[in-house]
């Protein structure tokens, strides 16, 4: 059975589309390679990618891809709601099919010793590639952000798994590990005002309380004139997309605030719209045997 892993590489540049389709370029027309999609947001100022294929092929293609990046954006200029840490900020191998998750494990931890002996850019393996408790949240490695992460690599306890203790000066620090699908997910409020959201995202993630496998917070979005409550399901299987938007919008009705709307960045499995559909519609013994497409993909 041939081997399939996912990739996710998220950048940080979301506004020159000069600068986003060289970025995506070495990932085209790869032999071995399957751009799906990439998709860029100007509030958040970043490029959320989604390549799948053969792991060696993935591998060299992301790789040739944060080197554009590297090339190309300057952290010390960059702007935007999304927290991050690099001008590759975070790139997760996901296995599909014929792959073992020790397997995508290995695969994180070539790609960023490339990383680092091609660009000099430090890494930190997370999720399952963690080598350390501390390190397997993102969050937790992101906290400080590129500005602060100069004086964060001076403790001896946040030495890079891969470079030395030193940001790369304009691309600054990366994050590469392996995980299971998640999914990007944000629910839109009809307010502007900040807080709301940040209370709302409290009482929803799993870090403060709320739902397990659900990590949130607030982001701004001036020129719509709303506020989100951002989110990363780190497993649909265990809370549902339809379970983190009902508790959204319980909670913002304590304010007197509605939910607008959501939206998903990148791509999302189709079980967890089917799950999502089943809860909505209330069907009974429903399950993914009953979608026609999921048959043709088989």
């Amino acid at each position: 059975m041939a081997k399939i892993v996912e990739c996710v590489p998220n950048f940080s540049e979301g506004r020159d589309l000069e600068k986003i389709e060289k970025i995506v370029e070495p990932l085209r027309g790869k032999e071995g390679v399957k751009l799906l999609n990439y998709e860029a947001d100007k509030d958040y100022n970043r490029l959320v990618v989604t390549v799948i294929g053969e792991p060696g092929a993935v591998k060299n293609a992301v790789i040739q891809s944060i080197g554009v990046a590297t090339n190309l954006i300057d952290m010390n200029k960059h702007r935007g709601q999304h927290s991050r840490m690099g001008a590759t900020d975070v790139v997760p191998f996901i296995p599909i099919k014929g792959m073992s998750m020790e397997e995508a494990i290995q695969l994180s931890r070539e790609t960023a010793k490339e990383v680092w002996e091609k660009y000099n850019i430090p890494v930190f393996l997370y999720e399952k590639s963690a080598t350390k408790p501390e390190r397997e949240n993102l969050a937790t490695i992101r906290k400080g952000q590129f500005e602060g992460m100069s004086e964060k690599l001076k403790d001896p306890n946040w030495k890079p798994d891969f470079g030395e203790s030193k940001i790369h000066p304009t691309a600054g620090v990366t994050a590469i590990g392996a995980r299971m699908p998640l999914i990007a997910y944000n629910i839109n409020l009809d307010t502007t005002n900040i807080e709301i959201a940040n209370k709302i995202a409290k009482c929803i993630r799993h870090s403060s309380g709320g739902l397990r496998f659900v990590k949130a917070g607030p982001v701004e979005i001036p020129e719509k004139g709303i506020v989100q409550v951002t989110m990363n399901l780190t497993d649909y299987t265990k809370t549902a997309m339809y379970r983190a938007f009902e508790m959204v919008k319980m909670e913002a009705k304590r304010y007197g605030v509605n939910v607008l709307g959501s939206e998903i960045v990148g791509l999302v499995p189709m079980e967890a719209l089917a799950d999502t559909a089943a809860y909505y519609l209330g069907l009974e013994n429903f399950n993914m045997d009953k979608i026609l497409e999921s048959g043709l993909m088989e």
